[in-house]
């Protein structure tokens, strides 16, 4: 793609990077049919291809950015699928990150929007305000027509059973592994998992532990920053990842640890971009890079180890979805699928397993018409097939399709329990996983 910025606005290293990321597009359209708002739409505007050219008009312009660019740029879920596809390369995330910090700093949101993600922010990366949230929502819901149509979506979205706040990363802990010791790792406890999903962590822990990892775990490091840096809130992002940085600044520079582990997908995405956010930090550019290097999806790490081993061999046909964050985001993509055979389950993948399900962390509150089209789509291909129950490693994508007709767990928890640990609840009803007891 042809590019005109001028000598004055190429001295800034965003525009230097930007007209990098420009001049690979060679406008071949292949994004466009994996794209999933286009493919909802139909509309060039709601393609990467359409959204690079706005972004490359919108930038050289130098003027504030339009309500249409806007628009459309926010009807991204930023799944990433258009990278998997490009044959040239285009490094449309961090494009896209470059237009959206553009749209934050020349244009201002409607007020209602403006304190719809400032409570997002507020509220979301704190695991025990959101339990509280999520309490407060199902009173709402019999209420929810009532509402805004955002608020009414964040209503709707609760999950219909409420559980414990996860004690995992309200303190600095370590949990030693089983055994003699062979490598030790760091945690992300996380946020909004927390309170949805508590088990998931004790899941991860329980199968390092088994294959003799030690957990380290730190209260400082729990939100990543990535809901607020896809949301236009550069600064709570930048924060939130300042913080996690810090927090491991001690077994980093003493190289003590021989991964991060993240057990969301989002959330891994975004560590192992950590060394780009921060390479203009003099004091956390080279902490951030080791963490971007260390950061592994829990996934990733059994099956690079191939040290765990599957005591129970229950006769099930589990359904795999790959949220995008997984497969686009760190193109993880054998993994998932290489432990679950293993474990001598039976695999089943549904049609067009590449488009998103409309969760992408917060969109399905800031985009709900658009995200309920997703999931629905999504739900229609995996109700085609015929499986006992679901499994994904991304509590947004679980969250998003709890409406299957089989039950959803992550994958983490399917695979603690066949190799030794609890039956996960949201599947203990399976006969196939009592007469395997």
């Amino acid at each position: 793609m042809q590019t005109r910025f001028t000598e004055e606005q190429y001295k800034r290293p965003e525009i230097r990077e930007a007209d990098e990321i420009l001049r690979k597009c060679v406008h071949c359209g292949f994004c466009t049919a994996t794209c999933p708002t286009y493919v909802i739409t139909g509309d060039e505007r709601d393609s990467p291809r359409g959204r690079i050219w706005m972004m490359r008009d919108m930038l050289e312009s130098d003027a504030p950015a339009s309500q249409e660019t806007s628009f459309h740029l926010d009807r991204c879920l930023t799944c990433l699928s258009c990278m998997t596809t490009c044959p040239s390369g285009v490094d449309y995330m961090h494009l896209a990150e470059i237009g959206r910090d553009y749209v934050h700093k020349t244009t201002r949101r409607p007020l209602s929007d403006r304190l719809l993600r400032m409570m997002l922010v507020k509220i979301l990366p704190r695991a025990g305000l959101f339990s509280l949230a999520l309490r407060a929502s199902k009173i709402a819901q019999p209420f929810a027509r009532l509402f805004p149509t955002s608020i009414r979506a964040m209503i709707r979205s609760a999950p219909k059973k409420l559980k414990k706040l996860d004690p995992i990363g309200s303190t600095d802990m370590t949990y030693p592994a089983e055994g003699k010791t062979h490598s030790r790792v760091i945690l992300l406890s996380g946020c909004a998992q927390r309170a949805i999903e508590p088990e998931i962590n004790s899941a991860t822990i329980r199968i390092l532990n088994r294959i003799g990892v030690d957990v380290i775990v730190r209260k400082q490091a729990s939100c990543c920053g990535a809901l607020a840096h896809h949301i236009d809130e550069p600064e709570a992002a930048q924060n939130a990842v300042r913080e996690v940085v810090r927090a491991w600044s001690h077994e980093i520079s003493d190289k003590q640890i021989d991964a991060i582990i993240v057990n969301t997908s989002g959330c891994g995405t975004m560590l192992k971009d950590y060394g780009h956010l921060l390479k203009d930090d003099a004091e956390l550019a080279n902490a951030a890079a080791t963490i971007s290097s260390l950061a592994c999806d829990i996934t990733e790490f059994l099956a690079d180890s191939n040290a765990i081993s599957f005591t129970r061999k229950p006769n099930l046909i589990v359904g795999y979805h790959s949220a995008c964050s997984l497969q686009h985001g760190q193109q993880i993509t054998h993994a998932p699928k290489l432990l679950l055979a293993k474990a001598g389950v039976e695999i089943a993948i549904p049609k067009d397993p590449h488009l998103c399900c409309g969760s992408a962390g917060v969109y399905s509150i800031l985009q709900p018409e658009l995200s309920s089209q997703l999931k629905h789509r999504k739900l229609e291909n995996l109700n085609k097939l015929e499986v006992d129950l679901f499994v994904a490693g991304n509590i947004g994508c679980i969250n998003q399709l709890a409406d299957a007709d089989a039950p959803f767990c992550h994958i983490v928890q399917l695979l603690d329990y066949l190799s030794g640990g609890p039956v996960p609840p949201s599947i203990q009803a399976l006969p196939q996983l009592l007469s395997a007891e």
